[in-house]
Parts: C-alpha cells; sequence; structure tokens
C-alpha cells in the first residue's frame, strides 16, 4: 500500500449502554475481530483499540466498556473507563439499541455527556427490528437534548448505513500522521487477546452470572519450529462449585469450550494452536488489583 500524501487520524470513542453493539460496529470497522462478541450484557471489561483505514485517515477506535449503573469495584472501573474513552478521543459516537429505546440508562448517558459538555455522533444501531416511524421518533427524542451532531440509522451486525457512519468519521479526522502502521488492527497483545477469546466461549456455554464471576489468563505462550504454537491458559473462578460448572461432568464442558476457543484462534492466527485450559479457584480475584492493571483499568474507580 502507497502511503497517502494527505494523512488523516484521530481516535473515535464508541460508548453505549450495555448490549448495544459496540464490538460488533468495531469489529466491522477494523474488517476482524479484535473485541469479543456475545449475546450477554457487560461483556467488554476494558477498552479495545481498533484501527480502521478510511481513504487518507486513519481511524482508531476505542470500544469501551457499557456504561451502566456500577454495582462492584470492576464494574465502577468498568465505567469509570468508558467516560475515559470519551474524555480521551477526538470524537465520540454513542451507540444505542434502537429496539430498546430511550431506557433509564441510555438517558443517563446522554444526561452525563450533556453534563460534561461533551458533543456526540448519535448512532440507533438494530434498525432492521424498529418501524421508520418509532426511529424517527427516538431520534427527535434523543436530539432534544442538543448533545448529537449528527444522526445515523445502522445496523452493525448487518452493515446497513455503516459505511456513511464511517464515511462521516473519516472526513472528521484531522490532518496528521497515522498512529499505528497500516497492517496493525489492535494494540491489545496476542496473549491478551486469546484470553479473550476464551473467555467469549466461556461466555456462550455458561449460563446467568457465572460468566461473569471469572476471568482467563494467558500464563504461557509457546512457538514451536514446526510453526505451531502451545497457549496454557487458566480460568479462575472464585468458588469450588463453580469450578465443577466450567469442567462439566467428566470434563465434558471445559473441552467443547477449548475445542470452541482453539478453532477460532487457529483462524486468527493462521496456524495450528494445541490449547491447554486449566479451572482454578481463586477466592475474591475481582479484589486483586494486579487484575486491573492487565486490563487497564483503575482499581481505585
Amino acid at each position: 500500500m502507497t502511503m497517502p500524501d494527505n494523512m488523516r487520524s484521530g481516535f473515535v470513542a464508541l460508548i453505549g449502554a450495555p448490549n448495544a453493539g459496540k464490538s460488533t460496529l468495531l469489529n466491522r470497522f477494523v474488517g476482524a475481530k479484535v473485541s469479543i462478541v456475545t449475546h450477554k450484557v457487560q461483556t467488554t471489561r476494558t477498552r479495545v483499540l481498533g484501527v480502521a483505514l478510511a481513504g487518507d485517515a486513519q481511524i482508531v477506535f476505542v470500544d469501551t466498556p457499557g456504561i451502566f449503573t456500577p454495582k462492584r469495584r470492576l464494574d465502577r472501573a468498568m465505567v469509570a473507563a468508558a467516560w475515559e474513552g470519551v474524555n480521551d478521543s477526538d470524537l465520540t459516537v454513542l451507540l444505542i439499541d434502537a429496539e430498546g429505546g430511550l431506557r433509564p440508562d441510555v438517558q443517563n448517558i446522554v444526561d452525563g455527556l450533556a453534563k460534561s459538555n461533551k458533543k456526540a455522533v448519535l448512532a440507533l444501531n438494530k434498525i432492521d427490528a424498529v418501524k421508520r416511524e418509532d426511529l424517527l421518533a427516538l431520534a427527535a427524542k434523543l436530539n432534544e437534548s442538543g448533545v448529537f451532531t449528527d444522526t445515523f440509522m445502522i445496523s452493525a451486525l448487518k452493515g446497513d448505513g455503516t459505511k456513511d457512519l464511517l464515511e462521516h468519521l473519516s472526513n472528521a479526522m484531522k490532518p496528521g500522521p497515522w498512529m499505528f502502521p497500516e497492517e496493525q488492527l489492535t494494540d491489545m497483545p496476542m496473549m491478551l487477546l486469546s484470553a479473550e477469546i476464551t473467555r467469549e466461549k466461556l461466555f456462550l456455554n455458561v449460563h446467568q452470572e457465572l460468566p461473569y464471576e471469572l476471568t482467563v489468563e494467558t500464563e504461557t505462550w509457546e512457538n514451536f519450529k514446526d510453526g505451531s504454537v502451545k497457549i496454557e491458559q487458566t480460568i479462575y473462578v472464585s468458588r469450588e462449585s463453580q469450578r465443577a460448572i466450567i469442567l462439566g461432568k467428566g470434563g465434558q464442558r471445559v473441552k467443547r469450550i477449548g475445542a470452541a476457543a482453539r478453532e477460532e484462534l487457529q483462524e486468527m492466527l493462521e496456524r495450528r494452536v494445541h490449547l491447554m485450559l486449566y479451572v482454578k479457584v481463586r477466592e475474591n480475584w475481582s479484589d486483586d488489583p494486579s487484575r486491573y492493571k492487565l486490563w487497564n483499568l483503575d482499581y481505585n474507580a
């Protein structure tokens, strides 16, 4: 690729309530999976950078945790990271689940932007599930806040309207050199991204509150001469009963989770992956400051 003469770049924060579709939109813009996606809320725990090229512009998207009313230390740190993403970015996109409408958590985000005198681009997502007249009414109601400079109606999953939004964001980038090499898609270390892939499979295979009670860490990463890689990961839970659920009868559940993670990692890395999963009990892991440092979260938020 020939570097453009009129290079432009900037940071764009993607914010919204849990499950608004931020990670899905980020992955679509980047053209690859850099942030995990599940149907459960609060999947994203830390800020994830995704780098997209649009014409002469390099846009560094900041996928933030969903903004909600925090109850635990980890919740507070996640919400603080989301607002920090807004403060550190050149532009903000508020993504709203159009089907959910103007819920209290959405109104709180709009109020927070207004209180801090922050402007944002409004993106109504999942428009295929909402009647046009309802979409227009929702957009009109939201724009009464005076927070939004522009409004887009999109489907992050299907791609409807996302090209127009990307073009708008590209045109808003300021002249300046690109901040990442043209082939780089994210700043997340591969050891951390691989742990996130496994955590995604856990979200999809265990139910109720358990996904929020666990974490995954990549302990070792060993490259072999034949091009394959051995990855050892530990799944930490808070109680022995949770460990038994993750393992499943005869270890079948953790084997299924490992197989799904291994398949995606092999596709991502384009080489053979030997994935070893271990499940250990570590009480109060969510109160361990070292975990927060690993995720770039503020332990004291």
